[in-house]
């Protein structure tokens, strides 16, 4: 299929249908217990693969897609906020889907939910591996079998994150959009002035400073092969990821739109960019000592997916790389706050 429609602004991945989503940097939790949501700390850089040619490995050109930087064992939650229209979207970790646990599909399935539903579903932070909980994404190389590829197909060959968005069918849209200006109408009548308001992930961007671009590679040198990174799980969290109340039939049958996403270690991207990577994570303890926020959200109109068996057996990456040697502070109870009761070029999509 087309990728032509996926595009970067800023830092967001643009899907067709109005699909925002961007990857964002966050403390790793520990592997024991479940925590609240910890907080946002800036977005990660994205790049189009197709823009560097002549640095980047053949197969990552053959996939088309783009590249962010994250370091070993760090930790990023995906943000959906922006989404302009309903959408169902699919999100593959080495092309296992991290809600249902199946093997990546180019169709939506109910039996088990194998999407979340946007802008229903405003972040997600990890597997759905319990109920009302999420294991957070952590990076880890392939060849290890720590991704949750390689312990739920036996294989590690793809890494990465994929994102594959659906939109609704054109009547459905259609009535849909009707409801929505009607909503708004009845809004600008009985609106009153409001304050701003927090949201999760409000950190301040951590990206290279200013002035850190280095020299490009030296023109004519052949590509080499990456380090290859995937996805594998961390701490839990209580987070929910809500069933889809709408019949499967209102959605389109055909995707709107795909990209693959290619996780680079930072000595890569420097080499493949030119570009300084985003400073180290941040020490949990320090941020926590600072009485910065975390966050602790509750739908009560919502409905959460039960946990499929195969995400649920998945394990830490501490069983693979050891034990965490950052040392933990738990929040104090003031700290978690309880939320709620396209410019650019293309991305070039490929095989995969």
């Amino acid at each position: 299929m087309s990728g032509a429609a996926v595009r970067i602004d800023g830092n967001t991945l643009r899907l067709p249908g109005g699909v925002a989503v961007r990857f964002i940097r966050t403390l790793r939790l520990p592997e024991k217990g479940t925590h609240a949501l910890p907080p946002g700390l800036g977005e990660f850089p994205v790049r189009r693969v197709s823009d560097h040619p002549d640095t980047v490995p053949a197969e990552w050109l053959a996939r088309g897609g783009v590249m962010l930087p994250v370091y070993l064992r760090e930790a990023m939650w995906l943000s959906f906020a922006g989404t302009t229209e309903p959408a169902a979207l699919q999100v593959g970790v080495g092309k296992v889907c991290a809600v249902s646990g199946k093997r990546w599909s180019g169709k939506l399935a109910r039996r088990p939910q194998n999407y979340v539903v946007l802008p229903r579903q405003p972040w997600l932070d990890g597997i759905n591996s319990g109920k009302g909980t999420v294991r957070q994404f952590v990076a880890v190389p392939l060849g290890l079998g720590a991704t949750v590829e390689g312990q739920v197909t036996g294989e590690e060959v793809w890494g990465g994150v994929q994102l594959q968005s659906f939109p609704l069918r054109d009547d459905v849209l259609a009535e849909w959009r009707r409801r929505e200006e009607e909503r708004l109408e009845r809004e600008r009548r009985t609106r009153m002035a409001a304050g701003p308001v927090g949201g999760y992930g409000a950190a301040q961007p951590m990206m290279a400073a200013p002035g850190s671009a280095l020299p490009p590679p030296a023109p004519g040198a052949a590509p080499r092969a990456a380090a290859a990174m995937g996805l594998g799980v961390g701490g839990s969290m209580r987070q929910e990821v809500y069933q889809d109340d709408r019949p499967l039939k209102e959605w389109s049958t055909d995707p709107a739109g795909r990209v693959f996403v290619h996780l680079v270690t930072p000595p890569e991207w420097r080499r493949i960019t030119g570009e300084a990577p985003p400073p180290s994570p941040v020490d949990r303890a320090a941020y926590t000592r600072a009485g910065l926020p975390w966050f602790d959200y509750y739908d009560a109109d919502g409905e959460d997916l039960a946990p499929t068996d195969t995400l649920g057996a998945v394990k830490p990456v501490g069983d693979w790389l050891g034990d965490d040697l950052d040392p933990w502070q738990a929040p104090s109870p003031g700290q978690v706050q309880p939320l709620k009761d396209a410019p650019g070029e293309p991305v070039e999509d490929g095989d995969w």
